[in-house]
Order: C-alpha cells, then sequence, then structure tokens
C-alpha cells in the first residue's frame, strides 16, 4: 500500500509540473507563439476532470505537445488502474479475511493454535479435537499463522466453519496477539513441525513463541510440542512457566522412548497406550472374529467425569465394582484429596482404604463421554433396578443435583 501512495503521489504532482510547463511554453515549431498561462492547479483540476471522464471544456490543452501529453497521460493512467486495482481489492479483502479481530461470544471458550500449521497438522488437530465421542466442544478453535492458507487448508477451515477461525499474524507479535484475545483464551497450543531436518532449531522457534506468550499474558496456560528431550529444561528458565498452572511440553521422542522402554516391563503396554491416546469411532463386525474384539477395545478411550454424590464414603474397589457391573464403566483411577497435605494426587487403583470423597474426579476407559456420565447421574434411589446402563440419566431427586 505505501509503494502504491508513493506511485499515486508522485504522478499526480510531476504530470500537472509537466502540463504547465508545455502549455506555458507553446509548440516550438510555432515558435512558441500559441501558448496559454495554466497555473499549477489548473493543470491539476484539468488532468483531474480528464480522468474522471467528465471533461467540462472550461479548460482545456490548446497546444499540440499538451493535447499529445493528455493522450499518453490517459493510456498510462489506465494501464495503471488495470495494473494497481486488483492489487488493492486483493489487500483489502486479504485483509478483511484474515487480518481482522476475534469476537468472543459470551459463554463459549476458545483456544489459540500456532506453530506448525499445515493441512496435515490441522486435520490431525482438528480430527482429534472435535471427535464425535468426545462431549459437546462448545469451544472455538483460533490459528494463527504468518502465512495465508493455501487452498486445501482454506477448504478444510470452511469445512468446520462454525468452530474454527483463521487469522494471519503470528504469536511474536504483540499486537496479532492481541487480535486474538489471547488473555481470554482457555489455552494456546504449539504444534512443532516433527519432520523438520533441524529438531534443535524448530524447539528454539516453539520456546520463543511460549516467551512471546507468557511475556504478553503470564497466566495463560501453554502446551507446546517438543522434539527433543533437553530442551524441555529451557522452559524452566521462562518466570511464568509453572507446571502446576497447566503448562505443559509435550516431547514427542520421549513418548516415543518411553513406550518402548515399558514394553520391555510388560508386553503389549505401547499398543495398548496408543490406542487409549488415539480417538477412534467403533466399526461394528456381525462375526465373531479376533478383528471384532480388537475393533471394539481399539475404540475405547480415556475420559474424566466427577463421581455422583451416591459413591461418597465408599471405597474405591466397591465403586469400581458397581461402575463395572451396574453402569458397564471401567474405573481405573481417582483424583483424591488428602487432609494431611496441599493439593490433590492422581491415584491408580488405590485399596480399600480410599474412600470417595463429594466431587471426586474419576478416571474412565469408555467408548465415548456419553457412557462416562453415567457416573455423573447415578442416583441410589431411582437407579438401583435398573438393567439398561442406557436408561441412567439425569434424574430429579436431590441426591443427584
Amino acid at each position: 500500500l505505501i509503494s502504491l501512495h508513493d506511485i499515486k503521489c508522485s504522478g499526480t504532482h510531476s504530470a500537472p509540473v509537466a502540463l504547465s510547463q508545455v502549455e506555458n511554453s507553446g509548440d516550438p515549431w510555432r515558435d512558441f507563439q500559441n501558448q496559454q498561462n495554466l497555473t499549477y492547479w489548473e493543470c491539476v483540476y484539468l488532468l483531474m476532470v480528464t480522468m474522471s471522464t467528465v471533461g467540462y471544456g472550461d479548460v482545456y490543452a490548446k497546444t499540440t505537445l499538451g493535447r499529445l501529453f493528455m493522450v499518453f497521460f490517459i493510456l498510462g493512467g489506465l494501464a495503471m488502474f488495470a495494473r494497481y486495482v486488483p492489487e488493492i481489492a486483493a489487500l483489502i479483502l486479504n485483509r478483511r479475511k484474515y487480518g481482522g479481530e476475534y469476537l468472543p461470544t459470551r459463554g463459549r471458550k476458545h483456544v489459540v493454535v500456532c506453530g506448525h500449521i499445515t493441512l496435515e497438522s490441522v486435520s490431525n488437530f482438528l480430527k482429534d479435537f472435535l471427535h464425535k465421542d468426545r462431549d459437546d466442544v462448545n469451544v472455538e478453535i483460533l490459528f494463527l499463522h504468518s502465512i495465508s492458507p493455501n487452498l486445501e487448508l482454506e477448504a478444510l477451515f470452511r469445512r468446520h466453519f462454525t468452530q474454527v477461525e483463521f487469522y494471519q499474524g503470528s504469536v511474536l507479535n504483540p499486537l496479532d496477539l492481541a487480535r486474538v484475545k489471547i488473555e481470554a483464551a482457555d489455552a494456546c497450543m504449539i504444534i512443532a513441525n516433527k519432520y523438520c531436518p533441524d529438531p534443535d532449531a524448530e524447539d528454539a522457534s516453539n520456546i520463543m513463541r511460549v516467551i512471546s506468550i507468557k511475556n504478553y499474558h503470564p497466566r495463560i496456560r501453554v502446551i507446546t510440542q517438543m522434539l527433543q528431550y533437553h530442551n524441555k529444561a529451557h522452559l524452566l528458565n521462562i518466570p511464568s512457566w509453572s507446571w502446576r498452572e497447566g503448562d505443559a511440553a509435550i516431547c514427542l521422542s520421549e513418548l516415543k522412548l518411553g513406550f518402548i522402554a515399558q514394553s520391555c516391563l510388560a508386553q503389549g503396554i505401547s499398543t495398548m497406550l496408543a490406542n487409549l491416546f488415539s480417538m477412534r469411532s467403533y466399526i461394528k463386525i456381525e462375526e465373531d472374529t479376533w478383528q471384532k474384539f480388537y475393533l471394539e477395545g481399539v475404540s475405547n478411550e480415556m475420559y474424566t467425569e466427577y463421581l455422583s454424590s451416591a459413591f461418597v464414603g465408599l471405597s474405591f474397589p466397591a465403586v469400581s465394582e458397581l461402575c463395572f457391573v451396574k453402569l458397564r464403566l471401567l474405573l481405573i483411577a481417582i483424583e483424591y484429596r488428602s487432609e494431611h497435605s496441599y493439593g490433590s494426587s492422581i491415584l491408580l487403583n488405590p485399596g480399600s482404604h480410599v474412600r470417595i470423597q463429594d466431587g471426586t474426579l474419576a478416571f474412565f476407559i469408555a467408548n465415548d463421554s456419553k457412557e462416562v456420565k453415567r457416573a455423573f447421574y447415578y442416583c441410589k434411589a431411582c437407579h438401583e433396578d435398573v438393567t439398561d446402563p442406557k436408561k441412567i440419566k439425569k434424574c430429579s431427586c436431590r441426591q443427584c443435583e
């Protein structure tokens, strides 16, 4: 826009000067006898009226050189108009399309995703984040990247236009962070390029993104992907980085090596963990083959849900048995708040000495998020005689409130 503005200013200034010089001098083959006195502003008026196709006729060029200059000026103006108007229109449309400002909706959360934004990374992220097995995700996803999306990526954004928005910018620029309302976001996720030739350089770029985000808003929760394990130590040097506040660094190589190491202790655990943390829908097979039972297990994922007040005071084994027999849920762990220590801890399959507290968060292995809602809606007075777990829904008695 600045270059176009410079061209426009230079043209509107030099053309009246040249026309004034020609008209005030006259034609040389007529011994300069046909000149007319035109001021600079009269020449500006003449050129503007001529280019706007109005042509009042009160001021016009009398010399031949002046008329030739007017012809070439009109041709040049049309050429510049045809060349630069599409560029101006493209700049305006792109700015309106990807350079706007996010307007948050009341009662709706949003997260910001940045880093390596490509068709593959975005499709994998949306495939998992917006999977139908999850609960109704009332979260808006804002992608922030310095390069505008190509046609395929733009088509993917349009497919999820109700929950996905794209903004062109950089997290290193505080103005772009203000545009996506990073201070009101639930979290900011940074995607790494796992195919990059230099993993250390990629981690350094993502660490710089974390620093920029934390400098702008220290309380924002940041989840970043790291390629090398030793680069996670640099995040601890950021003053506002806090594991307790939810900040997390997911190292891909650490996960792979950890899965391999655990497979040496327990065969098949790497496959089981990979199936638990990946979102897959259940594929029905009529025949009783091993593929049917394997796909049925693969379709299960790990979910969290608060336990109903009907479980308060019971031991963990008793609640686990009730969930498995009555609710068809597999309870594997709970979040336990100890009276003698600050905060809470995750207890994996504790013994009978652990009693369920009010508002206990439980970890289940289930097919989808709707199934684990049974543990939240369960009421002993209303659902004790129910045999079909699908009929266990929210009741109106006080115990379920």
